[in-house]
């Protein structure tokens, strides 16, 4: 018996396609793009003339560790974490998700050892069970000035859900906290640590970077190269920063902290990556470069929607203002997409994965857009 095709038309729809955007049809046949048309049919989903966009790609978001521990010294059921953070992600618009685990402890309270391999166990069973909306894959963001990190990194050497891997170094005059006044609010006045628990905390954290940065960070990019996982470099703020991560086979620059950073990196064939919020507040809350000044430099080449999912569609309509919403939507689909090797999805082309957003335009400035489907593979999801 021949197998019956599944086909589902989306009609009356704004298509939003890697270089422009059509009014027409789509056909999804057996979960997969099948046909793109300009002229009218009158049976399928009308989508009332909104947007029907390609699914996001999200290669950064620690969103996860909000529902796992949502209150410090609390641990939330691992299952229904990941499946509130699931639904978040899936409802926003993110059809595939790198979700971060972070390797390494920290002083601000990290985890005991293996409970992020529970829990990236975890996140598989769900898939396995048929829980989860979007489709899940791991992001081990390593601390290599912590003692720990390749402790906690062994857990995950074979474990295939993992193709991406970034290096950073969180240590006071480092990157990110090149300037203390931001590792005094993230380290000092948050945590309320007096002067000498201050004091300590920082001598410790620069004797850490000293000692085990550079080795770490050789170990990690060793095995990452050797096993054919993409390496992202955290926060580089410097031409030396730029040069050490190229010459370490990095391919993402996550959030670089400076213009000249972002430069460099684009310039040697590195993928930069900033954050959504960044585009949304406009401007960084870590008061580095804004996205918005790379963006106009020609070196922004992904967003992220790091700590809150719906922040990546809307700032993908947001620029759409300045760059036209395929150039827009690009940093948010297609470019992550292909930076992670995934070529079966990130755009509306006939045979790829029928991954696919109705999306109803933003009502005014500053208001996010509404979005009003979600399918995977042709499925709805949300």
């Amino acid at each position: 018996m021949t197998p019956r095709t599944s086909e589902e038309v989306f009609r009356n729809a704004a298509i939003v396609l890697p270089d422009e955007i059509v009014h027409g049809s789509l056909l999804v046949r057996d979960g997969a793009i099948a046909d793109i048309s300009t002229g009218s049919v009158s049976a399928g989903i009308d989508c009332d003339g909104e947007f029907l966009t390609a699914g996001l790609v999200e290669l950064h978001t620690d969103h996860l560790e909000g529902h796992y521990a949502p209150r410090p010294g609390v641990r939330w059921n691992m299952l229904g974490a990941i499946q509130a953070h699931d639904a978040q992600i899936a409802t926003s618009g993110i059809t595939t998700v790198f979700d971060c685990l972070r390797m390494g402890s920290d002083d601000g309270g990290g985890y005991e050892a293996g409970e992020m391999r529970a829990l990236a166990d975890t996140i598989e069973q769900a898939g396995r069970e048929g829980r989860l909306r979007a489709e899940h894959r791991l992001h081990l963001r390593c601390e290599v000035s912590s003692p720990d990190v390749l402790d906690a990194f062994a857990w995950f050497q074979t474990d295939p859900a993992v193709r991406l891997v970034s290096l950073m170094d969180h240590a006071p005059g480092q990157r990110q906290f090149q300037s203390m006044d931001q590792y005094i609010l993230y380290h000092k006045t948050k945590r309320g640590l007096s002067d000498a628990a201050f004091d300590a905390l920082v001598a410790r954290r620069i004797e850490q970077s000293a000692r085990f940065s550079e080795p770490h960070r050789r170990a990690i990019a060793e095995h990452c190269r050797a096993a054919g996982v993409a390496l992202a470099a955290h926060d580089d703020a410097t031409l030396a920063h730029v040069e050490e991560s190229r010459t370490d086979g990095v391919v993402v620059s996550e959030f670089p902290t400076s213009l000249e950073a972002a430069r460099a990196a684009h310039g040697a064939g590195m993928a930069v990556l900033m954050g959504a919020p960044n585009v949304v507040r406009g401007g960084s809350h870590s008061g580095n470069v804004s996205a918005a000044e790379l963006l106009d430099n020609g070196v922004l080449d992904i967003l992220s929607s790091d700590y809150v999912p719906l922040s990546l569609i809307q700032a993908a309509f947001d620029l759409s203002e300045r760059i036209g919403l395929p150039a827009s939507m690009r940093l948010v689909s297609s470019n992550p997409a292909r930076v992670a090797g995934l070529a079966d999805r990130g755009a509306i082309q006939p045979g790829l994965r029928a991954d696919l957003l109705r999306v109803r335009a933003p009502t005014g400035a500053g208001t996010p857009p509404v979005v009003r489907g979600v399918w995977r593979g042709g499925e709805r999801v949300a």
